[in-house]
Parts: C-alpha cells; sequence; structure tokens
C-alpha cells in the first residue's frame, strides 16, 4: 500500500513510524515531512495547505490512502478534495472539522446539546466586548474564533489583560480574522486532561488519557507554548470519570454532530476540565494532539492502519484497539527562546541507539546533515512499566541527543507522580 500523511511535525512523525509497523506498507509520503521525518518517509515539498497540489500528488502516484493530520488542512477541506478523487483518508470532512475551526461553533454545539462545557459569550463587536468586561468575574478567558497556531486563548487574571487579550485579537487582529469573533467565558480550575478518540461517527474508542506540559519553563512557569511533554495515562483520569465523559461528554459530541449533518470521523480530541462539578469541555480539536500523539501512539498494541481504515469505513465497533498497561513519557526538546525569538540551523546528533524513539517535529537537511529547523526540534518518548521509571528512561535519551542552543523543561511528569501516578 501506498500511503500519504499530510503534516510536518512530531505528531505526523509519530503517525509514520506506527503506520511502518503494517507489513502491508510498501511506500509512506509526507507532505511536506521534515529533515527527521525523512529517515522514515520520502518528504515531498508540499506545503499542508495546498490542497490542489495535494490531491494532484495523491492521484499522479496513485496513493491508496491518506492521513490528513494537521488542523488547518482539515478545516480547509482537504479530505472532502482528496474524496471526490476516490482516495479514502483518515480525518474528518470540512463540515466536521468545523469543531476546532470555530470555537464559537463549538460552544454553541455544547450548548444547545447539554454538553458540559465553560459560560461563556460571544462577541463581533469590540465596544460589546470591553463593555462586557467591566462586569465579567476575573480571571477570565479570552478565545479567537478560528485557528491560531494553538496561541488563540488568553487566561486574563486581572481586567486590564482581559481588556488588552480583546483588543489585540478584535482592533490589532494578531490573530488575523480569527479574532473577527470572539469567546469569553468563565474560568474553570481543575487538572487538565486530553483524551483523543477513534470514531467512525457512530463508535467512540477513547486512546489512553494524557497529561501535557505547556509552559515553557520548569514548575510551570514561562510563556504558554505547543507543548514541552506529556505524559499518559493522566492519573487524574480514573475510570469513574472515563465512564462519566463517555456518557455525558463523548457520545453526545458525536450524536450532536451526526444531528447537525456533520459527521465526524478520524480523531476527536477532548480537551476536558476536571472541575468540582465534574468533567468539562475546555476544546475540541478535529486532529490528533501534539505532543499528546507522541505517548500515546507508543502505547497502542493494534495495528493503527487497520483502525485508522476502520474510522474511515464506519467499522469501528468490530475493530480491536488495544492499549498497552504501561506508562508513557515525551519531552521536548526544543531551541533556547522558543515560542518567541530563536536561532535555528544548529547540526543534531541522535545516536542510533535512541532513534527509534525520537520523533522530529521542527529540522532541516543541510549540507547532507540534520540541523535545528523550528522552536521545537524533537521530542523523546520512553515506555515503561511505571511513570517514574518512563520518566527517568525518557531523560536518560535526551542526555544522548545533542544540538547547539538545546533546550527542555527538566520536570515533564512530576505533577503525574505527585498525583498518584506510579
Amino acid at each position: 500500500m501506498k500511503i500519504m500523511v499530510v503534516g510536518g511535525g512530531g505528531r505526523e512523525h509519530a503517525i509514520i513510524k506506527k503506520l511502518k509497523e503494517n507489513p502491508s506498507v510498501t511506500e509512506i509520503y509526507a507532505l511536506p515531512g521534515n529533515g527527521g521525518i525523512a529517515a522514515d518517509a520520502v518528504c515531498v515539498e508540499i506545503g499542508a495547505k495546498e490542497i490542489d497540489k495535494i490531491v494532484a500528488f495523491a492521484v499522479e502516484n496513485k496513493i491508496d490512502y491518506a492521513v490528513v493530520a494537521p488542523d488547518d488542512p482539515l478545516v480547509l477541506g482537504a479530505v472532502d478534495a482528496l474524496e471526490e478523487k476516490g482516495i479514502p483518508c483518515f480525518g474528518p470532512r470540512k463540515c466536521a472539522a468545523i469543531i476546532e475551526g470555530s470555537k464559537v461553533f463549538s460552544k454553541n454545539l455544547m450548548k444547545k446539546y447539554g454538553i458540559p462545557t465553560a459560560q461563556y459569550e460571544v462577541f463581533d463587536d469590540m465596544n460589546a466586548a470591553l463593555s462586557y468586561l467591566e462586569t465579567a468575574p476575573i480571571p477570565t478567558v479570552i478565545k479567537a474564533d478560528g485557528l491560531a497556531l494553538g496561541k488563540g486563548v488568553i487566561i486574563a487574571m486581572t481586567r486590564e489583560e482581559a481588556r488588552d487579550a480583546v483588543r489585540s485579537m478584535m482592533e490589532d487582529k494578531v490573530f488575523g480574522a480569527s479574532g473577527d469573533h470572539v469567546v469569553i467565558e468563565e474560568f474553570l480550575t481543575g487538572p487538565e486532561v486530553s483524551v483523543l478518540s477513534f470514531t467512525d461517527g457512530k463508535t467512540v474508542v477513547p486512546m489512553v488519557s494524557s497529561m501535557d506540559h505547556k509552559r515553557a519553563g520548569d514548575n510551570d512557569t514561562g510563556l504558554n507554548t505547543g507543548g514541552m511533554g506529556t505524559v499518559a495515562p493522566n492519573p487524574y483520569y480514573t475510570q469513574q470519570i472515563a465512564d462519566r465523559c463517555m456518557k455525558e461528554i463523548f457520545l453526545p459530541t458525536v450524536a450532536a454532530m451526526n444531528a447537525e449533518g456533520r459527521t465526524f470521523k478520524g480523531c476527536l480530541y477532548f480537551g476536558l476540565m476536571l472541575t468540582e462539578n465534574g468533567p468539562k469541555v475546555i476544546e475540541y480539536n478535529c486532529r490528533f494532539g501534539d505532543p499528546e500523539t507522541q505517548v500515546v501512539l507508543p502505547l497502542l498494541e493494534s495495528d493503527l492502519l487497520t483502525v485508522m481504515q476502520a474510522t474511515t469505513n464506519g467499522t469501528l465497533d468490530s475493530c480491536e484497539v488495544r492499549f498497552a498497561n504501561r506508562h508513557a513519557c515525551c519531552v521536548i526538546m526544543a531551541s533556547k527562546g522558543y515560542p518567541t525569538a530563536y536561532e535555528k540551523g544548529y547540526e543534531i546528533t541522535v545516536p542510533a541507539s535512541v532513534a527509534d524513539s525520537v520523533y522530529v517535529a521542527g529540522a532541516a537537511i543541510k549540507d547532507g546533515k540534520l540541523v535545528t529547523g523550528g522552536g521545537r526540534v524533537l521530542g523523546v518518548t520512553a515506555v515503561a512499566d511505571g511513570l517514574a521509571d518512563a520518566i527517568d528512561a525518557s531523560y536518560a535519551k535526551v542526555k544522548q541527543i545533542e544540538f547547539g542552543n538545546a533546550y527542555y523543561r527538566h520536570d515533564i511528569g512530576a505533577r503525574a507522580l505527585k498525583a498518584g501516578g506510579n
């Protein structure tokens, strides 16, 4: 089989490595991929948002199955365009990807169908939003409506911060058209949990839960990032909570999308807050999370391609999806200065003994050598029977990898250990 994976980060590298385990896979193309992914797939210089070129490549190369991994091409309709040419895909069609593409849509969906989430108001007029903030509870959360590279959410701890956030989104357009509408919502407290799930629009199969670490610095200090590391499973996510989420959130969400004529197939990501009033949805994503994928997929014992095809074909109810009863830890190695300014172009040295555990996010090939090419450079994952062992093993591998300007947190998984992870 010829497989095409759209995207070029650590998430895509993890997906590609897992797909390679299927003996029927003969070729994998990554569009655009990156310098590190090139070790496991043929990288093609076509951007993830260049839908027409992606479709043309797939047709010309007789691709048997496509995996559209990032949010942008999904929201732009990449799956629709590929399926119109007869190419089966993993990922939701455009009408379903809106669950991530518009926060206004997702919040209104939850309100309409009684899915637990934070209370909120929607504004398309800046003055009205600023007026509302004069009496809104503080802290509060300000969200740009559309995609903003995961950065369109600001937690405002003061009224002035809230006003600045609204102005930056709606007046200064720091997130472009995504700031034409903003959501101002209740600030929730409690442990956060990420739950990725496979769904064919009828059946929902949650994957192993995970805990992300968004802040750039140790002890959750510094700026928010795309994620500095993850552990799985999340110790806060007990079986009792999982059962409640299935009943109150997961199945109702899929049913709601069906009722709206927007059947969702692919990976539906639930960002949850475990509040004192029960689990609530913080956000939906229409795809695998990054870097959650780098700890969840290494625990998958079933064949990934088979599961993906079941979501496409609507046969997930008869497909075995099995995860190892073990623990995983992923530490992100970044360029110093991330997520703001950083230098790139430093040579990366990865010993062969740890290469299988490395998922490259931002790298390029220069003069035949792998060099840094982004803020988040790579993720290093280890799997063990216990969480502490997985953390120790991941950091032991990190210490074997070298590149100039390298930076990483030293406390990935510490919170999970304190919460009872073992």
